[in-house]
């Protein structure tokens, strides 16, 4: 079986799993990994390696790019202080946590060694976690909260690896240097972003041929990693940078691009995820061969603990971050016990963490062990947890949708608004068109009064009645578009319901084009 093959059947099992999932109402990345595991145990089959170069150069930058695009940025800065606390604080800490707990398990292994297995498995992977919060309706704080982290995360604990791997290396550890080393990568990575972020706007805002453009956009990511990667800087930090680079000029696109290019992504992301968590499943038996000389007691013992470990230091950090400064009578976060609950228990690890512990070199101090006592910690949390996720938000009623749809509601609103104080304008500039007028003034007005219904006026037949039906029609969704940006500027709506607002809109003027 040639590589094609193997990829044209991962690609059947993905699709296979992901319909699965949606009918039994399992998180599919949850789904995959156990179906990669019972995939991996069948007899006959080739083995499947992950390898690290693919993760991080083919799968890593595509998913952390269309992550930051789409990236409420609004609501993170609203949210700065918890993601900051997650994304670097937390990282930090499960690193130090682990590493102590690799020292006490794992004599053979020095602190350099012990902090780059912490750094392995500190980052969580919102992709399970978001998806299932999302499905049964938590409130969107803390989904904003996990999504913000698990953009940052990846970063500091890449970096964090980096200097681990290189005082393991150098057998020299000076902590100095290594906040220097860290400082360097980071601002870097931020630079690199920037500037390929502007470039690949500034093309794509002078390229009128949607597909041409649409590649430029596929390329971005990989560009701004692998070129941050050649510098010594952070290629996560220079991708998540050009996204967000993107995502704020979005607006300077052609509608097609937007909606095109949304559909593009919306399936690499599926596809990406769907290979990745499959392709972890399937490691697990090539693991198990490599520790068959070991105890399985004293295998799944220290990965155990280890687990456990990273859950509590979670658990830990999140309530003590999100109290401790309303004990000492400073500034807090407002979110109850309940929530905070939920975010401490959606600490689910992902590939990264994998793709970092098969990254290790071939002679790192008991590699075989890392990468177990990694792949376990996956399961744990990302099945463990991912499937008892749902059921402890529900018990402890973290459940509100009401926000969100009364916000969408009254901007559908007050953008039909908009547009009807354009209509006496339209109806005196273009006097020959007042039954159109009319028309379409019923329909906003409709719009006015139910936010969540849409009726799109039809238009004439001839060309140059066509052609000023469209001018009548592509103002009108100018409007709407600047009423609902001027409602995102002065933050009366936030980023998610301002990017549906425009998705609508965009579709509306390629229909109005067509």
């Amino acid at each position: 079986m040639n590589d094609i093959d193997v990829v044209l059947g991962l690609l059947v099992v993905v699709a296979t799993l992901a319909t699965v999932a949606r009918r039994i109402g399992v998180p599919s990345p949850i789904l995959m990994v156990l179906g990669g595991i019972a995939i991996g145990f069948i007899p006959g089959l080739p083995t499947v390696e992950l390898r690290p170069d693919v993760v991080f150069v083919v799968f890593l930058p595509p998913l952390l790019y269309v992550a930051s695009v789409f990236a409420p940025l609004q609501d993170y800065k609203r949210h700065a202080r918890a993601i900051g606390l997650l994304a670097v604080g937390l990282v930090l800490a499960t690193a130090a946590a682990v590493a102590a707990a690799a020292r006490v398990l794992i004599p053979s292994l020095g602190w350099p060694e012990a902090f780059a297995l912490g750094a392995i498995v500190a980052p969580p992977d919102a992709v399970a976690a978001t998806s299932i919060l999302q499905r049964i309706g938590v409130p969107r704080r803390i989904v904003t909260i996990l999504e913000g982290e698990s953009l940052l995360n990846d970063a500091t604990a890449l970096v964090t690896y980096r200097i681990a791997l290189a005082a393991a290396v150098t057998g020299t550890f000076v902590a100095g240097d290594a906040i220097a080393s860290f400082a360097l990568v980071s601002v870097g990575g931020v630079a690199v972003g920037l500037i390929v972020g502007a470039a690949a706007t500034a093309i794509r805002t002078r390229l009128h041929d949607t597909p041409v453009a649409i590649t430029v956009s596929i390329l971005t990511p990989f560009a701004a990693y692998i070129a941050a990667e050649r510098l010594g800087a952070s290629g996560v930090l220079a991708t998540v940078t050009a996204g967000l680079y993107v995502g704020r000029h979005i607006g300077q696109l052609s509608s097609e691009q937007r909606i095109t290019g949304g559909a593009v992504w919306q399936m690499i992301t599926f596809l990406a995820n769907g290979l990745l968590f499959t392709l972890v499943g399937l490691q697990l038996p090539a693991i198990v061969r490599n520790l068959s000389s070991v105890p399985v007691a004293d295998l799944l013992g220290v990965a155990a603990l280890v687990a456990l470990v990273a859950i509590v230091t979670r658990f830990v950090w999140v309530f003590v971050g999100t109290y401790l400064p309303r004990w000492l009578g400073g500034p807090a976060d407002k979110p109850g016990p309940r929530g905070v609950t939920v975010v401490a228990w959606a600490g689910l690890r992902g590939a990264v963490s994998l793709a970092a512990a098969l990254a290790l070199p071939t002679d790192f101090p008991d590699r075989d062990l890392v990468i177990f006592i990694t792949f376990s910690v996956i399961v744990v949390t990302l099945v463990g947890q991912g499937l008892t996720l749902p059921l402890l938000a529900r018990w402890l009623g973290v459940v509100d949708t009401q926000d969100v749809q009364h916000e969408e509601a009254h901007a559908r609103a007050a953008i039909a608004e908009a547009a009807l104080a354009l209509m006496p304008d339209l109806r005196t500039r273009w006097p020959g068109h007042a039954e159109l007028v009319d028309r379409l003034t019923a329909e906003y007005a409709h719009r006015a009064e139910h936010a969540e219904e849409h009726h799109e006026g039809e238009l004439g037949a001839a060309d140059q009645e066509l052609l000023e039906h469209r001018q009548m029609k592509q103002e009108l969704i100018d409007t709407e578009r600047a009423a609902a940006r001027e409602m995102h500027g002065r933050g009366a709506i936030s980023e998610d319901v301002l990017r549906r607002l425009e998705r609508d809109l965009d579709l509306s003027e390629l229909r109005a084009d067509a």
